[in-house]
């Protein structure tokens, strides 16, 4: 057994944790169907979200850690669930009037607004896909429409024309007495319209494989319960799935929690063994609020990859699942540095510490190593003092900086180099607020400008942090009113890189030049 495999059997790192709980679920015997097979849900109402991705990265994380304590070999499915009916237009797609007549049609029979796919459930599957394979994951695809229709549902629904009289029982419990009248395990799709239909059921026959309704016109109609006719409603739909794929491990966010024991009865009553779960905290927005698909107020897949790469995504995933976090803009800046910090910090830990570093799961163990020798932060604030509108502009100052780096050299850099502009752009331009110093801020800036003015030292990080730091140290009690200070009168900001690193990144005459210009209340003025 490798270091790092007896390292993963006592890490506390989440992924390991939920790993060796997995692994405890065959300790008597391997998996009949020949190995672990892990799901994802996903219900494809609107455009797919960073929540989306984050369930198949976190469940990804979880499956790669099973593989480092195990031998058994593992599977991954994302399941859409493209049969439910629309229940309302979502409100961020293209001439949503359009859809108003496909309420409650399967959204795999709903027009794709795009007018890019069959349907409107096809695209959003597309979309998905798409973001996925972004990512590098590995999987397999399950369409509901596809899994009722083909037959591959059909066994498990049969057994639940069978059992129908238990799995209601499960599911009235759940339900007000209103809803219990009416509700019913199955849901039938028209013959004639299409739509699916929440309607009770006048018969269940099970010896038959059939349901028999009275549609919203009181005519009667009988179904067989196979072959597409209908779909479950989607808590029984959760657990019977669970049932006909042999799911061992699924994870969901916090509002389905309460759902568990209900999902967890619907598996067993079908005669299988429910997965191992793993409920994470939701994203908020913004404001705090949850992020809704159909309301688009969270962050987009693309959204973030315009200003970042994939991988600062997956370590914002990987943070703390357990723990309600804002998935908003201004957090992509700190999950790209600090991930890099990670990147090197991997190479000199032990195994341990290896087994708990967040990259290490972000990249299945092929950890590779960060070529960033300037910061994303230092890069937004480089990108601000020089009026930034192309990463062409930045590589002139990092080139000065580190001569031996380059696009090629530095890919990692490069393409941060072109989010920081945009980013810049988009949310730091917009925002920056100068001020004039005060007299002793005044007085503390023209002594930093002489010595910089003046200076013959190393133009390194440490070496110039030394100055700013004695002048500061001189004048300032405490020594954040002076970096304060640098911020706000300098870059237009309450917050900023650390200061010695940043005049070694612009430059020693440019950045005297730029104090210049700050004391004149040139800055102040733009």
């Amino acid at each position: 057994m490798t270091a790092l495999r007896d390292a993963a059997l006592k890490s506390k790192a989440w992924p390991f944790e939920e790993a060796r709980r997995l692994l405890k679920r065959y300790e008597a015997a391997p998996p009949e169907k020949g190995h672990v097979l892990f799901e994802t849900g996903y219900g494809p109402s609107g455009l797919p979200h960073l929540g989306t991705f984050g369930e198949v990265a976190r469940t990804t994380m979880v499956r790669r850690a099973f593989e480092t304590i195990s031998d058994i070999p593992t599977r991954l499915v994302c399941f859409s669930d493209d049969l439910d009916g629309m229940r309302k237009v979502p409100g961020n797609v293209p001439n949503p009037d359009a859809l108003t007549g496909h309420l409650q049609r399967p959204l795999t029979s709903v027009p794709d607004p795009f007018g890019a796919h069959e349907s409107f459930g096809h695209h959003n599957n597309a979309m998905l896909r798409r973001f996925l394979d972004t990512f590098g994951f590995e999987y397999e695809f399950i369409s509901a429409t596809e899994f009722y229709g083909s037959g591959r549902f059909d066994d498990v629904l049969r057994r639940c024309a069978e059992r129908y009289d238990a799995l209601m029982a499960i599911m009235l419990k759940s339900l007000r007495e209103e809803r219990q009248r009416t509700y019913s395990i199955f849901l039938p799709i028209h013959p004639e319209t299409g739509r699916v239909l929440y309607v009770p059921m006048k018969h269940v026959d099970g010896a038959e494989g059939t349901v028999t309704f009275d549609d919203e016109e009181g005519r009667e109609w009988t179904l067989p319960v196979t072959g597409g006719n209908v779909k479950l409603q989607w808590k029984p739909d959760f657990g019977a799935r669970w049932a006909a794929l042999g799911v061992d491990f699924e994870m969901y966010g916090k509002d389905h929690s309460t759902n568990t024991p209900i999902y967890d009865g619907i598996c067993r009553t079908l005669g299988a063994k429910p997965p191992e779960h793993f409920t994470y905290e939701l994203f908020l927005d913004a404001e705090g609020g949850k992020i809704s698909k159909s309301s688009g107020n969270g962050l987009s897949i693309d959204e973030w990859l315009h200003y970042a790469a994939t991988e600062s995504l997956s370590y914002f995933m990987y943070l703390k699942p357990k723990t309600a976090k804002r998935m908003h803009f201004d957090v992509i800046p700190k999950m790209v540095d600090e991930y890099h910090q990670q990147l090197r910090a991997y190479p000199s830990q032990d195994a341990d510490k290896q087994a708990a570093n967040p990259v290490h799961h972000i990249h299945g163990g092929d950890v590779p190593a960060s070529d960033m020798v300037v910061p994303f932060t230092m890069l937004l604030n480089l990108a601000s003092v020089a009026g930034a509108e192309s990463k062409e502009t930045l590589w002139g100052f990092i080139r000065r900086y580190a001569p031996d780096a380059s696009p090629e050299a530095n890919p990692q850099l490069d393409r941060a180099a072109e989010g920081a502009v945009r980013y810049y752009n988009d949310f730091v331009k917009p925002a920056k607020t100068y001020r004039p110093p005060s007299e002793p801020e005044r007085e503390a800036l023209e002594a930093l400008r002489d010595r910089l003015r003046d200076w013959d030292g190393e133009r390194t990080d440490e070496a110039l942090q030394g100055v700013v730091y004695e002048i500061g140290r001189e004048r300032f009690d405490p020594m954040r009113d002076w970096f304060r200070a640098l911020y706000q009168v300098l870059l237009g900001a309450d917050q900023g890189p650390r200061f010695g690193g940043f005049i070694a990144l612009y430059g020693v005459e440019e950045t005297a030049a730029l104090i210049d210009r700050a004391l004149a209340g040139e800055l102040a003025k733009a």
